[in-house]
């Protein structure tokens, strides 16, 4: 199995963008969030989360993301669970989300930039201070946080059989593990 770490250090050296960093890290707590709920691998779909955006740094171009980081890895012998995930979370990529853990990873990537967008917005800056209410008011104004696509993430919760309310919720709070490395725990108020 591979390990956080490893993983980490992969992501790294493909990745020095902190937005890209940012997201990363969101969509992996996101991802360990819903692996406890679920009763699966933590470290595992963890891992997924960290890692599925592997080539966007250097291959942003519909078509190569996330084909190249999927073959990188594929080439350095990691799982194929792994492998497909990171594949599978493309909507144009033609591979079939199939497992729970393919799913979740679909399903919380574009959630994680709306929420943590909300959290930004705030005058707080704080995780702690947005609702469900507050991501789902933001949700109507299609200029505010524009490339996220709302139509993805409906998808997405669909896909993995949580209401859109509860998905939101859960998404929070596994944000509010890890607000401080995405500079919404409130610290950028005073600033």
């Amino acid at each position: 199995m591979i390990t956080r770490q490893e993983a980490w250090k992969l992501f790294s050296e493909h990745n020095k963008d902190p937005q890209h960093i940012r997201h990363a890290i969101a969509v992996e707590a996101a991802m360990r969030a819903y692996a406890r709920r679920f009763g699966e691998d933590e470290d595992l779909w963890g891992i997924v989360g960290l890692i599925h955006d592997l080539d966007y740094e250097e291959h942003p171009v519909l078509g190569e993301h996330p084909f190249f980081g999927a073959k990188m890895l594929e080439d350095l012998g990691w799982p194929p669970e792994i492998v497909k995930a990171v594949r599978s979370h493309a909507t144009y990529s033609g591979v079939a989300r199939e497992t729970l853990m393919e799913k979740a990873l679909f399903a919380v990537d574009e959630l994680t930039g709306l929420v943590a967008a909300v959290a930004r917005v705030r005058p707080s800056k704080n995780i702690a201070d947005v609702e469900v209410k507050s991501v789902r008011n933001k949700w109507k104004d299609k200029a505010f946080a524009r490339a996220v696509s709302r139509e993805e993430i409906e998808q997405g919760a669909a896909e993995l059989g949580v209401d859109l309310n509860d998905h939101i919720a859960t998404v929070i709070e596994a944000l509010k593990s890890v607000a401080a490395e995405l500079g919404i725990d409130g610290s950028l108020a005073c600033r």
